[in-house]
């Protein structure tokens, strides 16, 4: 009893207390911050927890089908998913790096090297638009870091027998030529988002809340039937080939719509290989590209003519002995046809009489009457990098300007604008904007000419199609035809050239109540022909047979009906 009185266990005691004071205050400390995080101040833990394993995830959204005008699919979106990876998590992590480098079948020391540099991201493509099932393969292997994202693809069914009209997108679905990239806007979804509980390996471990549904992009209906699109794409690239042909491009036109039933180009492209996206492949020739249309602007010139008042159908012009001289320049014809009336002057195509004719006119009058035609004017189409073509005003003209306009040079079109001024011819002289979109219902139509006069080009263009003028070889079997071979020398930096040709035909069918307007332009043909009569004039027959049987039109000169379709001639004196 007096050894624990001793010095020493008095000091032993009091360090025993002092040392149990210190815990008890130490665990009340920790109670009282445990009570007061987690039952007075909550929202410092939430918001900490929050900001480690909370995310926003982007949902997605699929673009807008684009469709015929029968609802047939031309381009359509399809899930996929891509592989993207954290670096940070990889960088230190060689056999890793390895195994996923086997799976994606990429270079293991080029993956390392690619991580390396992007060891400071967190987010890094390494393949876009996997298959689902390929993409999986890579998620079973559960390496850290390594995620999956589902996208959308554009998948095109038709190919390259759409693809200069319907254009195609960029990696990320976002249009960038064609209609893809003029209807955008329209096309493209509005994307979700998900708030998402992530681990610390990043991986999404549960969802918390939907912060937004993905939209989806509209849809989006074109004037195209794509019956008429294939049979256009197939007969052309087969003429193309049979030529040896530059380039080719076919327009068909629903006059009394105004709707694009199809237009197609050679060479072309397949939106679905991104190989094959090269600039001179992809540009749709029949709205970007001009063309001096020939002879194939002699229907408008004539119908300008009729609405001056100083012709009739009846009317003749001599061209005497086969030349004209203006200033310098000769004009003549391939042979000499003397006088002659206007159906006589299409249907022989005589330069000479269409020279006539265009010198007659008042320069304004004449400048103005192409206009309202649409030379030189946009068709409305909307589509991207349409091309107004070329018309020079009436001021800068001179005497040999004001000739050749009357047989097609000196001014440019593109097919779409060509095909578009014949659809006024035969709608009885009714002027519709081009549409690339299906319409509901024929839109305001703006007169051009009178219903008389389009009616009597009309009836003259007849005769080119017939044994007696140039375009016979565009004659359709139980149908009557009108239309207008062209052959234009091509302008090179030295003038223009002798052995580089434009062939071209525009037509309208049937005569009796016109349906469709079609114009064929092939570029450079060089397998001996190159005459719009010989090449472009056998294809729009091709494709205007097929077009009409189609689309059930009603045949106008079978045998017995009292039409004999593309026979007659008027006689000249």
């Amino acid at each position: 009893m007096a050894a624990r009185q001793t010095p020493y266990y008095r000091s032993f005691n009091r360090r025993s207390a002092l040392v149990g004071g210190l815990l008890l205050l130490a665990g009340a400390a920790l109670v009282a911050r445990a009570v007061h995080l987690q039952v007075l101040n909550t929202d410092f833990l939430n918001e900490q927890a929050a900001a480690r394993h909370l995310r926003v995830a982007t949902i997605s959204a699929a673009r807008g089908p684009i469709t015929d005008r029968h609802g047939e699919p031309l381009a359509v979106s399809t899930p996929v998913d891509s592989v993207w990876v954290n670096p940070r998590q990889l960088v230190d992590q060689p056999q890793q790096v390895a195994l996923l480098a086997r799976a994606l079948q990429m270079d293991a020391d080029g993956l390392g090297a690619r991580l390396a540099r992007n060891a400071n991201r967190e987010f890094l493509y390494l393949r876009r638009h996997m298959h689902p099932a390929d993409a999986a393969a890579v998620q079973a292997l559960r390496i850290p870091g390594v995620h999956l994202m589902r996208e959308y693809r554009r998948f095109y069914p038709a190919g390259e027998v759409t693809g200069h009209l319907l254009g195609f997108t960029n990696i990320d679905d976002v249009g960038q030529e064609g209609l893809e990239l003029a209807f955008d806007n329209w096309l493209r979804g509005e994307p979700g988002r998900n708030r998402v509980l992530r681990d610390r390996m990043g991986r999404i471990i549960g969802q918390v809340e939907s912060i937004a549904l993905p939209r989806p992009g509209g849809e989006l209906a074109t004037s195209l039937d794509l019956r008429i699109q294939y049979l256009a794409y197939r007969e052309l690239k087969e003429t193309v080939q049979r030529h040896r042909a530059a380039a080719g491009s076919v327009v068909v036109l629903d006059i009394q719509t105004g709707e694009v039933l199809a237009l197609v180009n050679q060479p072309a492209f397949n939106p679905n290989d991104r190989g094959q996206l090269d600039p001179d492949r992809y540009r749709n020739r029949a709205i970007t590209d001009i063309i001096e249309p020939g002879s194939t602007l002699k229907p408008v010139l004539v119908a300008a003519a009729l609405e001056s008042g100083q012709y009739t159908p009846e009317s003749y012009v001599d061209t005497g002995p086969g030349f004209l001289m203006v200033g310098n320049r000769r004009i003549e014809d391939r042979q000499r046809l003397g006088r002659m009336d206007l159906a006589t002057l299409l249907a022989r195509s005589s330069n000479v009489g269409a020279t006539m004719i265009a010198l007659s006119l008042d320069p304004e009058y004449f400048h103005d009457s192409l206009r309202r035609f649409g030379v030189g004017r946009l068709t409305a189409s909307g589509f991207p990098g349409e091309s107004a073509g070329l018309l020079p005003h009436h001021r800068n003209w001179r005497q040999i300007n004001q000739a050749t306009l009357g047989y097609g040079y000196g001014l440019a079109t593109t097919p779409l604008q060509l095909a578009q001024a014949y659809a006024v011819l035969g709608s009885g002289g009714l002027h519709r904007p081009v549409s690339l979109l299906k319409v509901e219902r024929p839109p305001i139509a703006r007169r051009v000419v009178t219903p008389e006069s389009a009616a009597a080009v009309l009836e003259m263009m007849e005769v080119v199609v017939s044994p007696q003028g140039t375009g016979i070889r565009a004659a359709v079997a139980g149908y009557r035809v009108a239309g207008k071979t062209g052959t234009a020398r091509k302008l090179t930096p030295t003038g223009y050239a002798d052995d580089r040709h434009t062939a071209i035909f525009g037509g309208l069918a049937p005569v009796s109540d016109p349906r469709l307007a079609i114009v064929v332009v092939i570029d450079e043909p060089r397998a001996g022909q190159f005459f719009g009569s010989e090449v472009a004039a056998p294809l729009f027959s091709s494709i205007a047979a097929g077009a009409l049987r189609l689309l059930a039109v009603p045949p106008d000169a079978l045998p017995g009906s009292g039409t004999a379709g593309n026979t007659v001639i008027a006689q000249s004196p």
